[in-house]
């Protein structure tokens, strides 16, 4: 009988805790072309912190989902952690993907500038929205690059890298490439690099390596190309949160290291056994391929723990 009624009793709080979230979508006029995304407010008598929550590389969405590497789910859960948190948060499909598709249709005509650009306007609105406080800057993976160049625009009152590279992309590209690939098509890779980063297409693009260089998406690799992130987050005034899982295979602990070492007063979180959709995996690739896939597996709980810290922390400085 007691066990029932301690069943009874979290499922009634689960449930408070949920109704007490709001979840409405929420769109941007952009001025070129209209951006789709979703707002979590948890209800609150006093104005909420808000995050920004901006997407990584290639068509991913809103949710951390990329229709070539399947479904996790990972942007989704941390938006669900924030909220249960009494933290908003607003979570969007960038230009040119999924529901914002028609924004820009054609990816040619996509760019590191638009992107930013997109990331100022939302910032723009939360702050001028009265339930909302501090508003932050969160970006995961490439996200965290559109989110160091985006907060100084919008006057962000924080910055999280989340799996950010610190290196240029096109080094970054090489790593990873160098692993797969077999020397000629290495060598070819290289040479698609070298002529993206002088700010030149290149259209003699083998089959094995379209999905990475096919034409259409030269255009926004050159605008890519031209950043530095650690640079920019070396530009931020604004307190930065540093988050790195050790077992990401995309980017590595040595990055956050630089991100650190770029903005001394950053904090760094280095979590061990976190990998890129932030699950806790072991180096296999078969596991951490299988990761990229599943929206079922828990997000690694430190992760929440040291956002969590830091937020509550701006409060106080």
């Amino acid at each position: 009988m007691m066990l029932r009624v301690l069943i009874l009793s979290l499922t009634l709080f689960t449930g408070f805790v949920q109704a007490t979230v709001l979840q409405r979508p929420v769109t941007l006029d952009t001025g070129s072309g209209e951006l789709f995304g979703s707002l979590l407010l948890p209800k609150s008598d006093n104005p909420v912190p808000v995050v920004l929550i901006l997407s990584g590389s290639g068509p991913t969405d809103r949710d951390g989902n990329n229709p070539d590497g399947g479904r996790n789910d990972s942007l989704k859960r941390l938006a669900w952690v924030l909220a249960k948190h009494n933290i908003a948060s607003v979570r969007f499909d960038k230009r040119g993907v999924a529901a914002s598709l028609a924004a820009t249709p054609d990816e040619r005509n996509l760019s590191v500038d638009a992107y930013v650009a997109d990331a100022v306007a939302w910032g723009q609105k939360l702050k001028a929205d009265p339930r909302f406080g501090p508003l932050i800057l969160l970006g995961h993976s490439e996200g965290a690059l559109i989110a160091s160049l985006a907060a100084p625009k919008v006057d962000a009152a924080a910055v999280i890298s989340l799996s950010g590279t610190a290196r240029p992309i096109d080094q970054v590209l090489r790593r990873q490439l160098a692993r797969s690939l077999p020397p000629p098509l290495m060598q070819r890779s290289n040479e698609l690099l070298d002529s993206l980063k002088a700010g030149h297409t290149d259209d003699n693009v083998p089959p094995p390596l379209q999905a990475i260089f096919r034409p259409s998406v030269q255009p926004y690799l050159i605008s890519l190309f031209r950043q530095d992130p650690s640079a920019a987050f070396a530009q931020l005034k604004m307190p930065a949160l540093i988050v790195q899982g050790s077992n990401d295979i995309q980017v590595q602990v040595d990055d956050a290291n630089l991100l650190k070492a770029a903005k001394p007063d950053a904090t760094l979180a280095l979590i061990e056994g976190m990998n890129h959709v932030m699950r806790i995996v072991p180096n296999d690739v078969k596991r951490q391929m299988a990761s990229y896939k599943d929206p079922n597996l828990p997000l690694a709980a430190e992760l929440g723990t040291r956002i969590l810290e830091f937020i509550d922390g701006l409060r106080t400085r």
